[in-house]
């Protein structure tokens, strides 16, 4: 009961206190890059603009934290970090800003100088904090997310640089999408030739869609900087799993966030449920797969129509009654 009331009053004043929290860096309207497709490992598929700005707490070298309030307070995030450098990698390569490349230079050195081994011999990203999910991910929790995001920023660095410090970084982070969570990676199995990758390492597992796709994105970019087999039998892996599973997410009038294994499936919010559209009309761009913008037609269709709207934040609020 302590532990569930330490993070409603936590989740309480990211929400609705004033000021700046971890919330003011996500939530972001997801915007496709549309510069991204010409060239491999040039601009990054979405803008980022908004978190390319975030300066609202950073250390010295400007990289950012991002202030979970309450007990978590201001944290570093992997994922971030990442994304933060994307969005300024996007606008160095329009503008030739040398701030901006300051910045992606300072994210892409954070993610080589932080990759470390966890528990199991595994380089990962490591989020230094406990974080309230279905199961409490406890401090040194690391996922798929942050794997292949920090890929896409360390391969376009090597492109960039020629540095071989960012493309060995990524040898060493690409290993933990290979490696089953079990044995400390974040693949799991999907049938004799697919494969999940998760965002949250739990058991079981809840195969949360946009943290899935993401990491599908940096197995891409990784394949393409080394030409890797295995980085293309991975990614080969992971379309098939995707095809064959997203009906699964697909709930007649919305999206599902996750396969929470409640009774009630856990919806997207609004904002991921347009993040799913529009990272899956990207998907289908990167993969040349006309099914997945079938998809994000399906699901741009739900969000037009006023009763899917209606019928999704109701089965959301009940969804948040039970389980939160």
């Amino acid at each position: 009961m302590i532990a569930r009331l330490r993070y409603l009053r936590r989740v309480g004043a990211a929400y609705l206190g004033s000021g700046p929290s971890q919330l003011t860096f996500w939530h972001e309207l997801p915007e496709t890059n549309p510069r991204a497709f010409d060239r491999p490992l040039d601009e990054y598929y979405q803008c980022f603009f908004s978190k390319a700005e975030y300066s609202a707490f950073a250390d010295a070298a400007g990289v950012p934290l991002l202030d979970y309030r309450g007990h978590v307070g201001r944290q570093y995030n992997p994922i971030a970090i990442a994304q933060w450098g994307l969005g300024n990698w996007n606008l160095w390569r329009r503008t030739r800003d040398r701030s901006r490349r300051a910045r992606w230079r300072a994210a892409a050195d954070w993610l080589v100088a932080n990759l470390k081994p966890n528990v199991h011999g595994v380089p990962v990203w490591r989020h230094e904090f406990d974080w309230e999910y279905r199961d409490t991910l406890r401090a040194g929790w690391y996922s798929a997310l942050a794997q292949g995001q920090g890929l896409s920023l360390l391969c376009r660095a090597h492109r960039q640089t020629g540095q071989d410090r960012y493309l060995d970084a990524a040898h060493a982070a690409f290993h933990a999408l290979t490696v089953e969570a079990a044995a400390g990676g974040v693949r799991i199995r999907e049938g004799v030739d697919g494969a999940w990758l998760e965002e949250a390492i739990v058991d079981p597992p809840t195969h949360i869609l946009n943290g899935f796709l993401w990491a599908m994105w940096g197995v891409r970019d990784y394949a393409v900087a080394s030409d890797s087999p295995e980085a293309w039998a991975l990614l080969a892996a992971c379309t098939r799993t995707l095809l064959r599973n997203l009906p699964a997410f697909d709930c007649g009038f919305w999206s599902l966030y996750e396969q929470s294994g409640t009774r009630l499936p856990m919806l997207a919010s609004p904002f991921y449920h347009g993040l799913h559209i529009n990272q899956l009309a990207i998907t289908a761009r990167l993969l040349e797969l006309h099914e997945l913008a079938e998809w994000a037609d399906t699901w741009r269709g739900y969000t037009r129509s006023a009763w899917c709207r209606r019928r999704a934040f109701a089965h959301k609020a009940l969804f948040k009654l039970l389980y939160y």
